[in-house]
């Protein structure tokens, strides 16, 4: 497919904060992984026209399944999981599109794994075993402390030693009794006075709709630096009074709801949305066992946020790391394949989604199409660190200088 990467890739940020869009473009030039992370939009625009995406059931996928979009959290019943974590992109779609994207991640990381190309494409089939024996079990599962095992058991063990006071102390600065965000341009940048207001205002619509609207009241608001895909989105992390000043605090994500980038590739009709924030929590709710605190939408005219807690417990596993091994990289991979599964399995048959029962099936045959998807993986794989390549070269050249704008507004 003939694209023009220069033009495609600022298209598509277009209107970004320009302070966090160049954040992005540089962070797309570190690896092909960090590229294949921040250009989920082009992923599907070059997937390879297979029959092993068409023939495959119809299912809700996260959209965005690559290995570092996994992680804990602590969710509204106050028990730590570990789950997929990204739902930006999530829509109706093949269920293959789910794996072939994870798999694509292990094969474009394989030297940050430190693994040569046999072993990358064993751990691939390791994790196609593992997902589709999920499958044919039937069964949605979910991992926490007592279900866990590997180096998914240790992570969740060490979480306990995180506390929330020692979590605000690194992202704010205390005076006295009253916090304020730390604005040390790796979490956090200075929001103007407009988007302040914006947030309270935001916040406050929230706030009114729930049981104790004074633990919403805003201390402080900055815009938040996170992720690779969506850098430069309009995105804040707000500060609010909680349990009181200052170690009862909590901080909050809020994040414009975009449309799914996927949207225009997949031929799936896909249900309406009054918001476009509906989509990604309902989609969340229903593809995690049991979701993060917190985790609402907000509307404001048009614009529809996604509004959740910051969390001590949040984390995922560094499985580039050197003293992870071998092993313990299968061992995560394939509960990484269970974990898509379970959530395939969990919102089956919902708003045109396959039933349970063809998921079954599709799983239990897996040895007629985990060839081909093998094969459209490393294709992907290719196109990947072709146009990674293609990208090294014209930032090099300065085609990715973000174009300052007049007034950053609400729009950062």
């Amino acid at each position: 497919m003939a694209i023009d990467l220069v033009d495609e890739l600022t298209s598509f940020n277009a209107g970004r904060d320009p302070q966090r869009l160049a954040m992005k473009y540089a962070k797309l030039r570190a690896s092909p992984f960090l590229f294949l992370r921040g250009t989920c939009h082009l992923f599907y625009a070059r997937l390879p026209k297979e029959k092993v995406f068409t023939d495959a059931p119809v299912g809700w996928i996260c959209g965005d399944l690559h290995f570092e979009n996994f992680g804990t959290y602590k969710a509204a019943n106050r028990l730590v999981y570990y789950d997929i974590n990204d739902f930006d992109e999530a829509l109706l779609a093949p269920v293959t599109w789910e794996l072939v994207r994870l798999l694509t991640s292990i094969l474009v990381a394989r030297q940050d794994l430190h693994l040569k190309r046999a072993g990358a494409a064993r751990l691939c089939k390791a994790v196609i075993d593992a997902y589709a024996q999920a499958l044919a079990n039937g069964k949605a599962s979910w991992v926490d402390r007592d279900t866990a095992h590997g180096p998914i058991q240790q992570l969740l063990q060490g979480l306990k030693e995180r506390k929330r006071p020692q979590f605000l102390d690194r992202r704010t600065t205390l005076k006295g009794r009253l916090r304020s965000i730390r604005c040390d341009g790796k979490y956090a940048l200075e929001a103007t006075q407009e988007q302040k207001r914006h947030v309270i205002d935001l916040v406050n619509r929230y706030a009114s709709s729930v049981d104790r609207p004074e633990f919403f009241k805003v201390l402080d608001v900055a815009r938040r630096i996170a992720g690779t895909g969506s850098l430069g989105v309009e995105r804040y992390v707000v500060l609010v009074q909680g349990k009181g000043s200052p170690a009862g605090n909590y901080l909050l994500d809020l994040k414009l709801a975009q449309r799914s980038s996927l949207e225009s590739r997949v031929k799936v009709k896909q249900p309406r949305w009054k918001l476009r924030a509906d989509r990604v929590v309902a989609l969340q709710q229903r593809l995690q066992a049991v979701s993060p605190a917190f985790l609402a939408h907000v509307g404001a005219g048009r614009k529809s946020y996604v509004l959740r807690e910051l969390q001590p417990s949040e984390d995922r596993l560094a499985i580039g790391d050197r003293n992870v091994s071998p092993d313990e990289i299968e061992s995560l991979l394939r509960q990484m394949g269970q974990l898509a599964a379970w959530a395939q399995l969990r919102s089956s048959g919902r708003q045109g989604s396959a039933v349970a029962d063809a998921l079954i099936a599709f799983g239990a045959a897996r040895n007629k199409w985990t060839r081909a998807l093998m094969k459209a993986a490393q294709l992907c794989a290719e196109q990947v660190t072709d146009d990674w390549q293609t990208y090294c070269v014209a930032y090099d050249k300065g085609a990715f200088r973000p174009r300052p704008t007049r007034k950053a507004g609400i729009r950062a």
